[in-house]
Protein backbone atom coordinates (compact mmCIF):
# COMPACT_ATOMS: atom_id res chain seq x y z
CA UNK A 1 0.00 0.00 0.00
CA UNK A 2 1.43 3.39 -0.97
CA UNK A 3 1.43 5.93 1.55
CA UNK A 4 2.42 9.73 1.62
CA UNK A 5 2.67 11.21 4.42
CA UNK A 6 2.68 15.17 5.01
CA UNK A 7 3.73 16.97 7.86
CA UNK A 8 5.11 20.50 9.31
CA UNK A 9 2.42 22.40 8.14
CA UNK A 10 0.90 25.05 10.70
CA UNK A 11 0.28 28.68 12.20
CA UNK A 12 3.12 31.30 10.79
CA UNK A 13 3.70 34.80 11.28
CA UNK A 14 4.62 36.69 7.78
CA UNK A 15 8.40 36.51 7.29
CA UNK A 16 8.35 33.02 8.77
CA UNK A 17 9.85 30.13 8.22
CA UNK A 18 8.09 26.21 8.20
CA UNK A 19 10.13 23.19 6.90
CA UNK A 20 6.98 20.78 5.25
CA UNK A 21 8.11 17.01 5.18
CA UNK A 22 6.60 14.20 3.18
CA UNK A 23 7.51 10.56 3.98
CA UNK A 24 6.56 7.88 1.35
CA UNK A 25 6.38 4.08 1.83
CA UNK A 26 5.28 1.50 -0.50
CA UNK A 27 7.32 2.46 -3.55
CA UNK A 28 10.68 2.66 -4.80
CA UNK A 29 11.11 6.15 -3.66
CA UNK A 30 14.39 6.65 -5.56
CA UNK A 31 12.41 6.34 -8.95
CA UNK A 32 9.91 8.79 -8.34
CA UNK A 33 10.22 12.51 -9.20
CA UNK A 34 8.87 14.23 -6.01
CA UNK A 35 6.64 17.45 -6.50
CA UNK A 36 4.49 20.01 -3.88
CA UNK A 37 1.75 21.40 -4.54
CA UNK A 38 -0.36 23.91 -3.06
CA UNK A 39 -4.19 24.83 -2.97
CA UNK A 40 -5.92 27.73 -2.06
CA UNK A 41 -9.18 28.01 -0.68
CA UNK A 42 -11.19 29.06 -3.97
CA UNK A 43 -8.04 28.06 -6.49
CA UNK A 44 -6.99 25.52 -8.59
CA UNK A 45 -4.26 23.20 -7.26
CA UNK A 46 -0.71 24.84 -8.39
CA UNK A 47 2.60 23.12 -8.67
CA UNK A 48 4.76 24.72 -5.95
CA UNK A 49 7.91 22.86 -6.53
CA UNK A 50 9.37 19.89 -8.17
CA UNK A 51 12.71 17.79 -7.90
CA UNK A 52 13.46 14.70 -10.63
CA UNK A 53 15.19 11.47 -9.74
CA UNK A 54 18.64 13.20 -10.51
CA UNK A 55 17.78 16.27 -8.21
CA UNK A 56 16.68 18.80 -10.66
CA UNK A 57 14.70 21.35 -9.26
CA UNK A 58 11.79 23.64 -10.50
CA UNK A 59 10.03 26.20 -9.16
CA UNK A 60 7.06 28.14 -9.77
CA UNK A 61 8.18 32.29 -10.20
CA UNK A 62 6.09 33.09 -7.20
CA UNK A 63 8.05 31.24 -4.69
CA UNK A 64 11.47 31.27 -6.55
CA UNK A 65 14.52 32.71 -4.04
CA UNK A 66 11.88 31.68 -1.11
CA UNK A 67 11.29 27.59 -0.99
CA UNK A 68 13.55 25.10 -1.44
CA UNK A 69 12.93 21.92 -2.20
CA UNK A 70 14.84 18.35 -1.57
CA UNK A 71 14.69 14.86 -1.34
CA UNK A 72 16.62 12.24 0.70
CA UNK A 73 16.61 8.78 -0.97
CA UNK A 74 17.32 6.90 2.51
CA UNK A 75 15.02 8.18 4.40
CA UNK A 76 12.49 8.02 1.81
CA UNK A 77 11.50 11.47 2.29
CA UNK A 78 10.94 14.83 0.16
CA UNK A 79 10.83 18.32 2.23
CA UNK A 80 9.92 22.26 1.46
CA UNK A 81 11.92 24.44 3.09
CA UNK A 82 9.61 27.93 3.03
CA UNK A 83 11.42 30.99 3.97
CA UNK A 84 9.99 34.47 3.88
CA UNK A 85 6.32 33.46 3.76
CA UNK A 86 3.74 35.67 2.73
CA UNK A 87 0.21 35.49 3.48
CA UNK A 88 -0.68 34.80 -0.22
CA UNK A 89 1.21 31.56 0.48
CA UNK A 90 -1.47 30.27 2.89
CA UNK A 91 -2.71 27.19 1.66
CA UNK A 92 -3.39 23.19 1.42
CA UNK A 93 -0.22 21.52 0.51
CA UNK A 94 0.42 18.62 -1.01
CA UNK A 95 3.10 15.96 -1.88
CA UNK A 96 3.00 14.22 -4.86
CA UNK A 97 5.27 10.95 -6.27
CA UNK A 98 5.32 10.64 -9.98
CA UNK A 99 6.79 8.55 -12.79
CA UNK A 100 6.26 7.52 -16.42
CA UNK A 101 6.29 3.85 -17.45
CA UNK A 102 7.70 2.09 -20.43
CA UNK A 103 5.06 2.71 -22.53
CA UNK A 104 4.56 6.47 -21.19
CA UNK A 105 1.51 6.05 -19.24
CA UNK A 106 2.33 8.22 -16.02
CA UNK A 107 1.80 7.17 -12.60
CA UNK A 108 0.56 9.22 -9.32
CA UNK A 109 0.05 8.92 -5.68
CA UNK A 110 -0.90 12.31 -3.26
CA UNK A 111 -0.57 12.63 0.01
CA UNK A 112 -3.38 14.04 2.05
CA UNK A 113 -2.28 17.50 2.31
CA UNK A 114 -0.81 19.40 5.08
CA UNK A 115 -2.68 22.82 5.99
CA UNK A 116 0.14 26.14 6.05
CA UNK A 117 -1.61 29.53 7.03
CA UNK A 118 0.55 32.77 6.95
CA UNK A 119 -0.53 35.61 9.32
CA UNK A 120 -0.01 38.05 12.14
Amino acid sequence: QVQLVESGGGLVQPGGSLRLSCAASGIMFSIYNMDWYRQAPGKERELVADITTGGSTNYADSVKGRFTISRDNAKNTVYLQMNSLKPEDTAAFFCNANRRTSNGRRIDYWGQGTQVTVSS
